[in-house]
């Protein structure tokens, strides 16, 4: 959406990033099946254009806890449903290594850090 912006406004695009963050905080995402705002606040952002949709019940004590809690589930499992769909797509393409004493294998070296083998703590660890 950034680039898209940049590509558009070569000169002026940086006095159009807030209008960029908006429309990308309220944009449907299939991650979590809702906008970032949504589901950060329960509702949808309310622009200048709908303004005029005031009147939504105020929320008071347990029954606001209940609700966030709710959406919280909700959000956690639609996001793993997500990570699972995008780990069977990364899987059909990922090929078990195996490494036998004696084989040649290639290490990044780093003058700061010596020798850095790709483990548990690695970024890019599958």
């Amino acid at each position: 959406m950034l680039r898209a912006c940049v590509i558009d406004f070569e000169k002026s695009w940086d006095r159009h990033l807030p209008l960029v963050e908006f429309s990308y905080n309220n944009s449907y995402h299939t991650s979590i099946k809702a906008a970032p705002f949504e589901a950060l606040y329960g509702q949808k952002c309310r622009s200048p254009v709908c303004w005029a949709e005031v009147g939504d019940a105020q929320f008071t004590g347990p029954e606001i806890i209940h609700e966030t809690t709710e959406k919280i589930v909700q959000i956690k499992s639609r996001i793993q449903a997500a990570r699972d769909q995008q780990k069977s797509y990364a899987d059909l393409k990922r090929k078990p290594m195996d490494f036998q004493v004696g084989n040649i294998v290639v290490l990044k070296v780093s003058p700061w850090k010596r020798v850095v083998r790709f483990g548990k703590r690695g970024k890019l660890n599958p």
